[in-house]
């Protein structure tokens, strides 16, 4: 199937799950977050499209008030056809269905961007941190992210703007 056809197959099966917009590369789709366990689920499962591959899931911030996305890297090993389906969240409140249970991988992305971003992947079985102790404070690849002092007595270093660390 060709990207346009993809696209296409998503729309005609969940109407108002993909959102209009001009700026995504090709290849890309924005997919409304109420609709994402069923696309998902349907991406998976539909004979013809058959994305049984989840490459990837990583999180972006968009910078200033803008949301934070899941990027969800899809490929299909018998067609040999690609998608990257985005998530907008809320960056106040970042959530979204869990797709551990559709592709098993899915549970230690979703842990790395939770970890990372804050994105809460709703329905996930153990969601915590994965590469940040349990009590560290903040989410530490968001923009707004201001690095700790300290951490249990020990001074975590800053990075100046000019000269790189301190």
């Amino acid at each position: 199937m060709t990207f346009n056809e993809i696209r296409e197959a998503i729309s005609n099966q969940f109407s108002g799950s993909v959102v209009q917009n001009d700026e995504l590369a090709n290849g890309q789709i924005e997919i409304n977050s109420e609709h994402w366990l069923e696309v998902a689920t349907f991406l998976k499962t539909d004979p013809k499209l058959s994305f049984d591959q989840l490459e990837c899931i990583t999180g972006v911030d968009t910078g200033d008030d803008g949301p934070l996305q899941s990027h969800y890297n899809l490929h299909s090993m018998e067609h040999r056809h690609k998608v990257e389906i985005i998530i907008n969240h809320d960056r106040n409140d970042p959530k979204v269905s869990s797709i551990e249970q559709i592709w098993r991988i899915g549970d230690w992305f979703e842990r790395e961007t939770y970890d990372m971003f804050g994105i809460v992947y709703e329905g996930h079985r153990d969601l915590r941190r994965i590469l940040c102790p349990d009590d560290w404070e903040g989410w530490p690849l968001r923009k707004d992210y201001e690095t700790q002092e300290s951490f249990h007595g020990i001074l975590v270093p800053k990075i100046k703007e000019e000269e790189g660390w301190e």
